[in-house]
């Protein structure tokens, strides 16, 4: 079996470590801890594992957040991977920072890059692991915080919920995202 685990964020030296770049860096610690590597490919840079059978297609699209979409309907259709076998790792202002959820559906709460996803796709009901970024900016701010880096302290935070992250990932593909939710949605 094989899924495509999409971690969103944009391409370029400037955006590498701002909250919107979460998917980003939750792919490549999943990278890192199995020891293989990105390549890039058409539409993203793409790095592929298995674990216990299952063949797990990770993909960091190169088409910057508001076009995601492209990136992912070409993996799906490349691999000949169904929707529900697809989770996109996406940062969340709703949630504090370091906060892990995992959802079957939902809207895209004005996040450009699942509103590209949905509409490329034409369904919202597709899996994604919302990791929060916090929301601590003035009025009218979110688009600069989402493009600022952590502060030092939420950094440090942040490496043993990427290894959560990574676990909630290779329970997706192992046990299911029901189970997955279940076990994971409350830590």
């Amino acid at each position: 079996m094989k899924y495509l685990i999409v971690g969103l964020g944009n391409i370029g030296e400037e955006y590498q470590n701002t909250r919107h770049n979460i998917g980003f860096r939750v792919l490549d610690a999943l990278a890192k801890a199995s020891n293989t590597v990105f390549i890039d490919k058409r539409y993203g840079a793409v790095a592929e594992l298995s674990i216990k059978g299952r063949t797990l297609v990770l993909l960091k699209p190169s088409t910057y957040m508001n076009l995601s979409g492209n990136a992912v309907r070409y993996w799906l259709q490349q691999e000949k991977i169904p929707v529900e076998n697809m989770l996109v790792v996406v940062d969340d202002l709703a949630l504090q920072v370091g906060t892990l959820r995992l959802k079957t559906k939902g809207s895209d709460a004005g996040h450009n890059g699942l509103k590209h996803i949905a509409q490329i796709l034409g369904t919202q009901a597709y899996n994604r692991l919302r990791f929060g970024i916090g929301n601590d900016f003035p009025k009218g701010g979110q688009v600069d915080f989402v493009l600022s880096s952590f502060k030092e302290e939420e950094e440090s935070a942040l490496i043993p919920r990427f290894e959560l992250a990574c676990d909630i990932i290779r329970s997706f593909a192992l046990a299911g995202v029901e189970n997955t939710m279940n076990q994971y949605n409350n830590k």
